[in-house]
């Protein structure tokens, strides 16, 4: 019997896949691609490369929804490409991946996604250092962030628009963390670093909760410098897509599994140092 053409990946139809991704940020310079540096889109093309998905990322149409700076973890990514190769993709993307970098879901869309201007809106989270803050007065003043406001002096605006619109903003905690989290329909570079370190003062009490409506309404005494990298998360990206889950198997999960074990081990050695002196020999 003659073969199905349709078995031959000369001639599998082209399929455009999103896929939401998440990464550990720390051993990444970024996510946009850098010729010199090691980059989630780098290692993401790479991965794709090796499973032969395509050859040349730019004529795949590999976009993502945004950038996020060296150190910046994501759980809400989402990344596209088009591809002759889509059950492969679908089923094995994770086995390829470095164990920093993995798919939770994938969507099969339209020829003409484009993440970045399909996106209706992104969430942020921002998890603090520690929970010695007043989460309650924190949560007051973030509410005054709500709406469309100048955003200059919270973020590097340079060339860009400073006005932009806050969908939601909170301030919670979750297993001994507080934690900010921020919707909107775009951000500035280090806005959400920047409304940070604003809600960290009025946590600590170094500042009261109408000094956020005094920063959005006048020129600042001085610029605000952006929390640390490492506690922020672009938690959501809200493509209106509805997604299938991804098995996570092979080097994710092993690596999640390494990560809390370190962690709990780290904690242990913490508190036998501190309290070492106590101890008898």
């Amino acid at each position: 019997m003659e073969k199905d053409q349709t078995d031959n990946p000369a001639h599998a139809p082209t399929v455009r896949l999103a896929f939401r991704v998440s990464y550990l940020g720390s051993r990444f310079y970024g996510s946009q691609m850098q010729a010199d540096h090691r980059t989630v889109e780098g290692e993401f093309v790479a991965a794709c490369q090796r499973l032969s998905l395509f050859d040349n990322w730019r004529k795949a149409g590999f976009l993502s929804a945004g950038r996020t700076d060296r150190g910046v973890h994501a759980c809400g990514q989402v990344i596209a490409f088009s591809t002759d190769a889509s059950d492969r993709a679908r089923t094995v993307i994770n086995t390829q991946l470095p164990p920093d970098l993995w798919c939770n879901d994938y969507a099969d869309v339209s020829p003409e996604f484009h993440p970045r201007f399909d996106a209706k809106s992104r969430t942020y989270r921002y998890y603090f250092s520690n929970s010695s803050h007043d989460p309650a007065a924190m949560d007051r003043a973030a509410q005054l962030f709500l709406g469309s406001h100048n955003f200059t002096n919270f973020a590097r605006v340079k060339d860009k628009n400073p006005y932009r619109n806050i969908l939601a903003a909170r301030v919670g905690e979750e297993d001994e963390f507080v934690f900010f989290e921020v919707k909107a329909e775009s951000f500035l570079w280090h806005q959400v670093r920047c409304m940070a370190s604003a809600l960290l003062r009025v946590g600590d009490g170094g500042a009261d909760e109408s000094s956020i409506t005094r920063l959005l309404e006048s020129d600042a005494d001085r610029p605000l410098q952006p929390a640390p990298a490492e506690g922020l998360i672009l938690w959501d990206t809200d493509c209106g897509i509805r997604w299938t889950p991804v098995t996570l198997e092979g080097q994710s999960g092993a690596f999640i599994d390494h990560l809390k074990r370190h962690h709990a081990l780290m904690e242990k050695m913490c508190r036998v140092l501190k309290n070492g002196k106590d101890l008898n020999p």
